[in-house]
């Protein structure tokens, strides 16, 4: 598995979510601006509550705006062992039932799934529990992290 690749189908996702949420905006905008949707009382909110979904969605926009210059900045680096499990790594994990899962650790933002040499591959923000767990540990290290009532415990097959 290749990082490179990996961040580049990370900014294409992001490039894919950016369009949706500028279009989102565009048709939010619209619609609280058209003459049809003047408030004629005071209960008469629709073009009011378009404006706000406008707002909201331009918020979106500027979000993954932000997301795709971390993503664009970001360069990860190769695994040190001595400083163990960093932004940037690729890593393994199996569970206790043998159920392998590929991780790779990177800027916020960018959370989705990925395909690389016909393996899932789980894109990770830092600011996420499991990423946040994973930091510092090495090769062969256990990462437990609590999901709601249940403690989730993996080993660390491999990192790259």
């Amino acid at each position: 598995m290749d990082k490179f690749v990996l961040q580049q189908q990370v900014l294409e996702g992001l490039a894919e979510d950016l369009r949706h949420a500028e279009q989102a905006a565009r048709a939010a905008h619209e619609t609280a601006t058209h003459e049809e949707n003047i408030a004629e009382n005071k209960y008469d909110t629709l073009g009011l509550e378009a404006a706000y979904l406008a707002t909201g969605q331009a918020r979106r926009a500027e979000a993954i705006r932000q997301a795709i210059a971390n993503w664009r900045q970001f360069r990860p680096g190769s695994y040190d062992a001595a400083r163990g499990i960093q932004l940037g790594a690729l890593v393994c994990l199996v569970d206790s039932s043998d159920q392998r899962q590929h991780l790779f650790l990177g800027p916020d933002g960018g959370s989705m799934t990925l395909m690389s040499d016909a393996q899932l591959v789980q894109v990770l923000s830092s600011e996420a529990p499991l990423a946040q767990a994973m930091l510092g540990k090495c090769e062969g290290d256990e990462v437990s992290i609590q999901v709601a009532a249940v403690r989730r415990r993996f080993e660390v097959l491999w990192v790259l």
